[in-house]
């Protein structure tokens, strides 16, 4: 199952507020690719971009999926869903007043994924057995890491062939990080996905990763073929380790 993104040349913004400065960068099928950088740096803008939250004032984000090749940049977020292409968004963005299933059923709205609603329930429910003791408990009453886990199992329950992870660390205490991360490699491997993770915490964020990119002011300052050129790198040093 081919599932493959390729960025190339990508300026992006906000208004006169220009943020990604000729990015290019690709995640090929199956694999797991760690976006990092500091805050600032044009991270979530450029999940934005791929979700279509945000239109590039230039260049291109080309969609390769089961034969088909795809021109992001002119579709519409619930049209790049369709193609399978599904987030976790920075902050969880849940619903509050609605309860874990009701979310998680919201999540199944991908026509695709309608008629493995009840299969990827007991999935998510077997994956996250809390969900499925709380099912009925209001989202915005739970933890920030059981949010994040609910965030995760919402993605998932619209079939996705490529998940993006915006920012799974923040606001969590460390040990939530840490399960959060590794319940993304669990994701992925049981489900085949392509995954694209943006994340601060350099350390988890390589105990998944395949290969890795750095932003630094909207641009790829350095990229890695694998986890070990991201951990010997001199600039993840210097952003990262105190180098």
């Amino acid at each position: 199952m081919e599932a493959k993104i390729t960025v190339r040349d990508l300026y992006a913004g906000y208004g006169a507020v220009q943020v990604l400065h000729g990015l290019s960068m690709e995640v090929r099928s199956g694999e797991t690719v760690a976006l990092l950088g500091t805050n600032g740096n044009g991270k979530s803008t450029l999940m934005k971009c791929l979700i279509g939250d945000v239109r590039p004032t230039h260049g291109s984000i080309t969609l390769e999926i089961d034969g088909r090749v795809v021109d992001l940049t002119k579709l519409r977020t619930h049209e790049v869903v369709e193609l399978g292409i599904s987030i976790v968004p920075e902050g969880r963005r849940l619903f509050p007043q609605l309860s874990v299933e009701e979310n998680l059923l919201l999540g199944a709205y991908r026509k695709a994924a309608r008629r493995d609603i009840l299969k990827n329930l007991d999935f998510c429910y077997g994956a996250f057995p809390f969900l499925k003791e709380r099912r009925r408990q209001l989202s915005g009453s739970m933890s920030g890491g059981q949010q994040q886990m609910l965030a995760l199992a919402r993605a998932i329950m619209s079939s996705p062939k490529i998940l993006l992870v915006d920012e799974p660390s923040v606001g969590l205490a460390p040990i939530m990080v840490s399960q959060a991360i590794s319940k993304i490699r669990e994701l992925k491997d049981e489900f085949g996905l392509t995954v694209l993770m943006a994340e601060q915490n350099f350390q988890e964020a390589l105990r998944v990763a395949d290969r890795g990119y750095v932003l630094v002011h909207g641009k790829v300052a350095f990229s890695a073929d694998s986890a070990v050129e991201l951990q010997d790198s001199a600039l993840i040093s210097q952003l990262y380790l105190g180098g």
